[in-house]
């Protein structure tokens, strides 16, 4: 059975044609503009599933990166402070040595003693070190100081509530901080103070347990009391506690440097993990451009071509129908 083909009908479906020609051009324009194969899920609903996914990771992996950024500045500046406090107990090695020679008169151990009282201030101070506004020693309360900065001059006041202490009679916080630095690794970047230091004594402590703590606040209250005494003998039994003490120094040192380390591998492994995102990614979202060119010249000539065609369907008119 045979059906009348009409003008209009012509003519409907040559601008159907026409208009799915202009959506191919269309489509293949924002590809060329966006340099993106898919601008909307209808482009591809199974490779805007992987798109995002790739996004998702990417943008963890720039996390990390930033936590990573994060706790090496942490750790340098760490190692940077322990140094300082070791070069403060080299210092103060030599001065105990020096003080411990029997020929020095009361006069050169006072002098002695003022330099002693300065390198105890001073080893507060790193011990109270801030970094980006934060206690760097006192584990998670990083908001409080963990050491009263009180000389060796002073004295703890015990008769307020709570009482005054000093350096040496404090513990600092023993939390640990840690920050995420890929997927399900956490690792604690810093060192409390209790670590390098040494562990606080009790305001009423025995003189066993003053004697055999290695704290270096009170290894510097005791090297002055024994520089006011003239106690040489003392002084000389106080360099091997000192020197203890820049042993562990050392070694927490040499912690620090490890997580440097590990970090430094860390930050690597995410680079890697970044370029190889990025290449998948791209492989899934971004256009060929030399593909997209091409078509696009195809799309055209076949745009032009139709309209050309479309121009001879629709050029009669009633009067050609009347001549």
């Amino acid at each position: 059975m045979s059906f009348r083909v009409t003008q209009s009908m012509m003519n409907t479906q040559l601008l159907r044609n026409i208009t799915s020609n202009m959506g191919r051009m269309n489509n293949l324009q924002n590809q060329l503009s966006t340099g993106m194969k898919i601008n909307k899920p209808s482009d591809d609903p199974v490779g805007i599933t992987f798109a995002l996914r790739y996004r998702s990771e990417l943008d963890s992996n720039d996390q990390y990166s930033k936590n990573v950024s994060s706790a090496l500045s942490m750790l340098e500046y760490t190692d940077t402070a322990i140094g300082q406090a070791g070069d403060i107990m080299q210092r103060v090695r030599e001065l105990l040595v020096k003080g411990a020679n029997g020929t020095l008169e009361q006069t050169s151990l006072d002098a002695i003693k003022v330099e002693m009282s300065q390198m105890y201030n001073q080893m507060v101070e790193i011990g109270n070190s801030q970094f980006n506004g934060k206690q760097v020693f006192n584990g998670e309360m990083t908001g409080e100081k963990p050491y009263p900065t009180m000389g060796v001059e002073g004295t703890a006041d015990l008769t307020v509530d709570p009482p005054l202490l000093k350096a040496y009679q404090v513990n600092s916080d023993n939390g640990s901080i840690k920050y995420e630095l890929s997927a399900g690794m956490k690792l604690g970047i810093n060192i409390t103070g209790n670590e390098v230091f040494g562990a606080g004594i009790s305001p009423t402590a025995t003189k066993a347990e003053i004697e055999s703590s290695d704290n270096v606040f009170l290894l510097l209250q005791r090297a002055n009391d024994m520089l006011s005494s003239g106690d040489q003998n003392g002084i000389s039994k106080l360099i091997g506690q000192v020197e203890s003490r820049m042993n562990t120094m050392l070694t927490k040192r040499a912690e620090v440097g490890a997580k440097v380390n590990r970090i430094d591998i860390v930050q690597n492994r995410l680079s890697d993990i970044e370029i190889n995102l990025k290449t998948v990614q791209a492989k899934t979202e971004d256009a060929d451009m030399a593909e997209v060119i091409t078509n696009m010249k195809t799309e055209e000539n076949v745009y032009q071509a139709s309209l050309s065609v479309g121009a001879q369907l629709i050029r009669p008119s009633l009067v050609d129908f009347l001549r």
